[in-house]
């Protein structure tokens, strides 16, 4: 989510929370971190923050101006949602045309193992200036998780040209955290083309996180993943809470609806991340449980130290020569991605992009790869992953949700462990080691697996706070250099 609910709120691995929102100059026309999101939209929607209505939750949804703020949320929804469709929909043609089109023109068949290192290469060029020059330097930078300052009308350009020319190309990152970025600066947009200008933090902040609320669930499949991360993510808000939530619910639902019907109307792919065919749903056993949870303290401990990977990347890119070192990142993440071609003989497509792709195939057949080269996955995916996260722009959850299933699908041959409960528990350790967010990755489970997710929930739900506990346990342990850190 955006960072304005309460400061960051998918601050990485579920770090606390930061409440007090920083001076903003009213002209940058971005949105700034704030409080808890009880207040609306100045001379719009909401009341003054010293009235009854603001310290009264229960009376503020029932406020004229708070029914006006729904109502442009529904409005705000639609809008969002095409231009979300529009730009995953053109992300996900480039990436087939650079990993399949062009390897087949060239009469090449697959890609060949050195094809990473060119298109990523290239990936760093564009990306280079993008993060030098332009407003935004193209986003956030993904090892902060999903949080942030929401992403305003001026960076709006940057984040759009790195997420469009650079994630097709094979960078290891996903599509969400663009995405949420667009959605937040659309709804600004918007709310600047009504003119209707929020005059105190948290009134954009409601603003900017349903516009996001709104992006993000069209990738996610509906709204019900981004409401939940609104919902946890916020922390202790109580009945705060309900203020922010129901203009994220309106428009993210209002977006989801339109966002799938135009895409059954125009046939046009967006990958998004689903598993259509799963293994056979068999109820947790013993076995699973016996091998499951020390898995899923496995799959803690790799994302974390790929994640470790990505906070050292982006701090060596951004102490100096800032351009350079990103070049160099996208060099190095081509360079394990070829590694995994050369080891296993397979394509390096497998290992590159966001891993939708690749994690339905696992899905399908969990068997179909040898353990060997399910190891080589998790190992040059998490390198080239962890060195993306400090350097390059996209988001950060579809790649470690690749990684944990991987690894779940390489310990299913155990003897007492089945392959749904093994990718269950992957993708909800993975999840919550990335988010924080136990809730938030056993729902995302959920919703993927289906009507299979029934048997598997009580694994799912235990996955996940073994996997969270584990990755607090190693930040306990990190040593602090520097306040940032402490």
């Amino acid at each position: 989510m955006r960072g304005g609910v309460g400061g960051r709120l998918l601050k990485p691995f579920g770090g606390a929370v930061d409440r007090g929102p920083p001076a903003v100059s009213p002209d940058t026309a971005e949105a700034p971190p704030g409080g808890g999101g009880g207040a609306g939209v100045s001379g719009t929607v909401g009341q003054p923050a010293g009235s009854a209505a603001a310290d009264d939750p229960g009376r503020t949804l029932l406020t004229r101006g708070y029914l006006r703020l729904l109502v442009l949320s529904l409005g705000l929804g639609v809008p969002i949602a095409f231009a979300s469709f529009f730009f995953v929909g053109l992300q996900h043609w480039l990436q087939h045309l650079v990993w399949q089109e062009l390897p087949h023109t060239l009469g090449l068949g697959r890609p060949p193992w050195w094809w990473p290192l060119p298109a990523l290469t290239l990936a760093g060029l564009i990306l280079a200036p993008i993060v030098t020059r332009l407003p935004g330097a193209g986003g956030h930078v993904p090892v902060h998780g999903l949080g942030g300052e929401p992403v305003g009308p001026r960076a709006l350009p940057g984040v759009v040209l790195a997420a469009v020319l650079t994630l097709p190309l094979g960078v290891t990152l996903g599509p969400e955290a663009p995405l949420m970025a667009v959605g937040s600066a659309l709804a600004l947009l918007g709310l600047r083309a009504l003119g209707r200008h929020p005059a105190d933090a948290p009134s954009a902040t409601v603003v900017a996180t349903a516009g996001s609320t709104a992006a993000i669930s069209t990738i996610l499949g509906g709204p019900v993943v981004a409401a939940v991360m609104v919902v946890e993510a916020a922390g202790l808000a109580g009945p705060r809470l309900t203020v922010l939530l129901l203009p994220c619910l309106t428009a993210s639902g209002a977006g989801a609806l339109v966002f799938t019907g135009f895409g059954r109307w125009t046939g046009l792919s967006t990958g998004a991340l689903a598993l259509p065919k799963l293994p056979p749903d068999t109820t947790p056993d013993a076995g699973d449980f016996l091998w499951g949870l020390p898995a899923a303290a496995l799959i803690a401990v790799v994302v974390s130290v790929a994640h470790r990977l990505g906070e050292r990347t982006h701090r060596w890119t951004s102490a100096r020569a800032t351009g350079t070192r990103t070049l160099a990142c996208a060099m190095a993440a081509g360079v394990c991605l070829a590694a995994y071609a050369l080891l296993t003989g397979r394509s390096p497509e497998e290992a590159a992009l966001s891993g939708q792709a690749m994690l339905a195939r696992l899905a399908e057949d969990p068997h179909g790869l040898p353990v060997l080269a399910l190891v080589a996955l998790v190992v040059c995916k998490a390198l080239a992953w962890g060195i993306s996260l400090g350097s390059l722009r996209g988001g950060p959850i579809f790649p470690a949700v690749l990684i944990g299933v991987a690894m779940g699908v390489a310990c299913s041959g155990l003897p007492g462990f089945g392959a749904a409960p093994a990718i269950a528990l992957g993708i909800a350790a993975a999840a919550t080691v990335v988010t924080g967010l136990p809730l938030t990755g056993s729902v995302l489970a959920v919703l993927l697996l289906g009507r299979d997710a029934y048997n598997q929930m009580p694994l799912i739900v235990l996955a996940s706070v073994t996997a969270l506990l584990i990755s607090r346990l190693r930040l306990r342990r990190r040593p602090a250099t520097g306040p940032a850190d402490a």
